[in-house]
């Protein structure tokens, strides 16, 4: 899809539905118009992801169009997820979840879409954005649980291109003698071969995106077994596809480099995403000392125990996430826990090490957090420095949010950003917030929506406006 085309298209549909932003009808407009959806889903099918460096505009007139676009599309999606745009135009929540799960305004493929697409430089409003779609309309969750066995086929999929089976039913049943031969990832096509690795890349960045902005998903994914899926793939396939990146001939070394980069960054976001699910359904509720600590505990121990086979996944694991230091916090948490068994466990990591031919290193990797931190505040040692990385990464690059003082042109940007969202309140209001808030566009948007800004005089001076 052109870039040019799209944004002319997306700013024509702005013009079109100025006046019915204004009267609060921005749903109904989406609703009855199907170009627009069928423009916004485009958008949300073709728009480069983040390691599609072949996809982006060398021209700097054509970047400016495409940020213009990007930023375009995520503010409406943002306003369609929003049932109140000012104290007089707003719809009750009841209904606004009914308009918007009745004509599939949203649905959880859109909203993993979403995540990957917006949610980095975005991540505190598309998280409010998908999580206010599913407090207003719960059905949502049954959706998602109905998912998953589709997010589980890709992985299917994947080992099936590749003449692979994982532990399973069909791991059980016996070749036919006369079947053709299977290909494999040294056999198949060049171009098949870049077709799996894209596809894992954009999936598995995906899933990760999505279980990172909204966390509620995860004791769903977590019900399917998704854990023991993902690492039991990931074993059985990562081999296989890096042996064919690195000795296959490729007339093009910079696409050989470019596939040996989203493989690794596939298999990142898969121990990531493994990380994400561990944490928030078994060691969260440990940390926080809420009632069946030890249920969860013995879980957490029982996933470390199920990965000892998985030998390859383990070593990656341990490197960027230290299994000895989760069982600190254990030990911590849970004084009288089995030392035979955590002392088992640690003795199949160094194990897994030794089986991969490399050495484990002890000291790249920073603790997580050590026996100086009270188990009180182990939690939130691990909630800003473990499982917040995007925003902390954010807020160093874009660097909005660390800036004091800033130039004309890049104020009127700010405020330029707050007013497409916020079109009612006045420059002075804006102006203070910024300023309150360290010139952060998005923490002012955010604080604004959810009514709690700090300063008591701003506060009042939202409730004097015909803002939010």
């Amino acid at each position: 899809m052109s870039s040019k085309t799209s944004s002319v298209r997306v700013e024509e549909k702005n013009e079109d539905s100025h006046n019915s932003e204004k009267t609060g009808q921005l749903g109904m407009t989406v609703v009855f118009d199907e170009s627009l959806q069928r423009c916004l889903d485009s958008y949300l099918h073709q728009a480069p992801r983040g390691l599609d460096f072949a996809a982006l505009p060398s021209s700097p007139a054509v970047a400016d169009i495409q940020r213009s676009l990007h930023r375009t599309v995520f503010l409406t999606f943002l306003r369609m997820a929003t049932y109140k745009e000012s104290k007089d135009n707003f719809i009750t929540p009841s209904v606004f979840g009914e308009i918007v799960y009745e004509n599939f305004l949203f649905d959880i493929p859109k909203m993993m879409d979403l995540c990957v697409l917006f949610g980095k430089g975005n991540s505190q409003l598309v998280h409010k954005m998908i999580e206010n779609i599913f407090t207003q309309q719960p059905s949502y969750y049954r959706d998602l649980d109905e998912t998953v066995p589709t997010v589980l086929q890709v992985f299917d999929t994947i080992l099936e291109k590749c003449g692979l089976q994982c532990d399973g039913a069909t791991a059980m049943e016996p070749l036919k003698l006369n079947a053709h031969q299977q290909r494999t990832a040294m056999t198949m096509s060049l171009q098949e071969l870049v077709d799996i690795i894209l596809y894992l890349c954009d999936s598995t960045s995906t899933i990760y995106a999505f279980l990172d902005i909204f966390p509620a998903a995860c004791s769903t994914f977590h019900s399917h077994s998704f854990l023991s899926r993902l690492t039991s793939f990931y074993e059985t396939t990562v081999p296989d596809l890096e042996k064919a990146v690195k000795k296959r001939n490729f007339d093009d070394k910079r696409r050989q480099e470019d596939l040996w980069k989203r493989l690794s960054h596939s298999c990142r976001k898969m121990i990531e995403t493994c990380h994400l699910l561990l944490h928030h359904t078994c060691l969260q509720p440990i940390l926080e000392g809420g009632e069946n600590t030890q249920t969860f505990a013995e879980e957490l121990l029982q996933h470390f125990t199920s990965f000892l086979p998985e030998k390859r996944f383990l070593s990656d694991y341990d490197e960027q996430f230290p299994i000895a230091d989760d069982i600190s916090l254990l030990q911590q948490a849970l004084p009288l826990i089995d030392e035979t068994r955590t002392s088992y466990l640690l003795e199949g990591v160094q194990s897994a090490w030794d089986s991969t031919g490399r050495r484990k290193q002890h000291s790249h990797i920073q603790p997580k957090n050590t026996s100086a931190f009270p188990v009180a505040g182990a939690a939130a040692a691990i909630s800003s420095a473990g499982f917040k990385p995007q925003e902390d990464r954010e807020s160093g690059e874009d660097g909005a949010g660390a800036v004091c003082s800033v130039g004309g042109a890049e104020l009127e940007s700010l405020l330029s950003c707050i007013r497409d969202l916020l079109p009612d309140l006045g420059e002075g209001f804006l102006l203070a917030c910024l300023q309150e808030y360290n010139y952060n566009s998005e923490l002012v948007i955010n604080n604004i929506l959810e009514d709690r800004l700090l300063d008591r005089g701003l506060a009042l001076g939202l409730g004097s406006l015909s803002g939010l």
